[in-house]
């Protein structure tokens, strides 16, 4: 076990960075410049972007390094209410000065997590937005790094996604395939710590959740986690009938972006080799 770790940290580090052409393409057809982004600001955003800056300042003098895009997705997220806002902000930047303290996250921090190899990242759907997929059925309770090395996980997961994100968008979209999911693969606590940290520390990244191939087991794992996830995120939801699986996806993928498993064209790549 431990060799075939060591195997898949080493092949990780030397991974290509190259991007497939197909996805540079819609990279380069989705975008808007940042600063076109900023101008879409309304006034009352402008405003309350503002209030909320000055006051995060004066808190914590690290906050002048974050750029107003970040700053507006945690003032979305409290429906532009600066207070609120302001202390989930401030409450984020102490956590990511705590938890991320060299602001990444290393392969060699998750080698357990990545022996599962349960998350991949491949093409971008029509609105530029990059696409992960998480297999349910491989994940399991890591016995060796614990509840923390799985956290640590979910920190480099989301951190590729957001890195991976083209100029002029802001959000990804996660296909959930949960084929073969079964009572061996629930981790209450686990599936808990992932939506926590989405929900704080990611405020409105995530554009799509698509569940595929969802068994009926698991639905009695999803009633215990339902209630704890906000309003927003449950709006992002989608449950895909078996039947209906690639016509759905390609409403919002085109097929020379969807992975080859779901009908397209693209093989997924592991989320430690893009």
């Amino acid at each position: 076990m431990k060799r075939r770790q060591n195997q898949l940290v080493e092949k990780a580090q030397r991974a290509s960075d190259n991007m497939d052409s197909q996805e540079t393409k819609v990279k380069e057809e989705a975008g808007h410049q940042e600063d076109d982004m900023k101008s879409n600001f309304n006034e009352t955003e402008k405003t309350k972007l503002c209030l909320m800056r000055a006051f995060a300042e004066r808190q914590d003098p690290s906050s002048k390094e974050v750029d107003d895009l970040t700053i507006r997705r945690f003032l979305r997220a409290r429906d532009l209410n600066v207070e609120k806002a302001s202390a989930m902000f401030l409450k984020y930047l102490k956590w990511r000065q705590t938890f991320v303290p060299n602001n990444t996250i290393s392969i060699t921090e998750v080698p357990n997590e990545i022996a599962q190899n349960k998350m991949f990242m491949q093409g971008l759907d029509k609105q530029g937005r990059p696409i992960a997929i998480v297999f349910g059925a491989r994940h399991f309770q890591n016995k060796i790094g614990g509840a923390d090395e799985f956290k640590r996980f979910v920190v480099y997961g989301l951190d590729k996604l957001c890195s991976r994100i083209p100029p002029g968008q802001e959000k990804f979209v996660v296909i959930g395939d949960l084929k073969g999911w079964g009572y061996s693969n629930s981790d209450i606590r686990g599936y808990l710590a992932a939506l926590t940290t989405l929900q704080d520390y990611y405020p409105e990244r995530l554009g799509k959740l698509f569940f595929v191939h969802v068994p009926s087991i698991f639905m009695t794992a999803w009633k215990i986690i339902y209630p704890f996830i906000d309003s927003n995120t449950k709006k992002k939801i989608i449950f895909v009938e078996n039947k209906r699986l690639t016509s759905t996806l390609l409403e919002d993928i085109d097929q020379s972006q969807l992975p080859e498993i779901y009908g397209g064209k693209l093989p997924v790549v592991p989320i430690h080799e893009c």
